[in-house]
């Protein structure tokens, strides 16, 4: 399953740089993030906390940063599993670009899903998929100190 999206945020890129790899900032803006803890140089250790319609679970699992290239992007890999709910991996691909001062932020995201989660449909997953994403940018412009002018999440 593919999103994407792009967000015009108020803040210079590097600002927007910085806090993509703040653990703090990520911690506060994913949904339902219990904790995020740095394990390595770009890696870290998770758990979250959701619901996926009538599924609750709290998902263990791993991030690492890849393809770093500052402050132009970097792809974020990650996996979870949550029991007998199920597991989540993917991975997306950000990309950060100026816009005076302004940051354009686009990304492209993958997520494969099994066990109970997957057998709730793919309709409820998507639309899932991009109001988490809706809520963790607007969470993260927020933070910034800035309201993110959000292109809606799109399916590719």
């Amino acid at each position: 399953m593919d999103i994407s999206g792009e967000y015009r945020i108020s803040a210079p890129r590097e600002a927007v740089w910085a806090a993509l790899l703040d653990p703090e900032m990520l911690r506060h803006c994913i949904p339902g993030c219990k904790e995020l803890e740095r394990t390595g140089e770009n890696t870290f250790t998770a758990k979250v906390q959701l619901k996926v319609g009538p599924v609750s679970a709290t998902f263990a699992g791993t991030v690492e940063l890849q393809d770093i290239v500052p402050p132009e992007g970097l792809r974020i890999v990650g996996q979870g599993n949550g029991g007998v709910a199920g597991f989540a991996k993917g991975d997306a691909k950000v990309t950060l670009a100026s816009e005076g001062e302004e940051t354009v932020l686009t990304y492209v995201a993958d997520a494969q899903i099994g066990g109970k989660l997957a057998s709730l449909g793919s309709r409820l997953i998507q639309s899932t998929s991009k109001k988490l994403a809706d809520q963790f940018f607007s969470s993260f412009a927020g933070a910034l100190g800035t309201e993110a002018d959000a292109g809606a999440p799109e399916s590719a």
